[in-house]
């Protein structure tokens, strides 16, 4: 694998940490809007139970957002060092 495509890698990678933070974001509001539905049935178990969800996948979207930042850190820091160009990203298919 050549730099160009190690790059095109670490991107993709990028690009799927983005859609699982947004996943991760999306199950936390699918949990708000049954909390919001439990309101009206103050049903103990599904309280407690959306708790401990919602706390596990706030916890998991924190690590994702981390792990974001990091490794695009770690991406922009390996194009700079390659000197790769956007002319060598758009030589090479995807």
């Amino acid at each position: 694998m050549n730099k160009v495509e190690k790059y095109k890698a670490m991107e993709k990678i990028l690009r799927e940490l983005d859609d699982l933070k947004n996943s991760q974001t999306a199950v936390i509001k699918k949990i708000g809007q049954i909390e919001t539905e439990n309101m009206n049935l103050n049903n103990q178990v599904l309280e407690k139970s959306l708790l401990k969800i919602y706390d596990g996948v706030y916890q998991n979207l924190q690590v994702v957002e981390e792990l974001h930042q990091t490794f695009g850190e770690s991406v922009k820091g390996f194009k700079a060092k390659e000197n790769i160009t956007d002319e060598m990203l758009m030589d090479i298919k995807a």
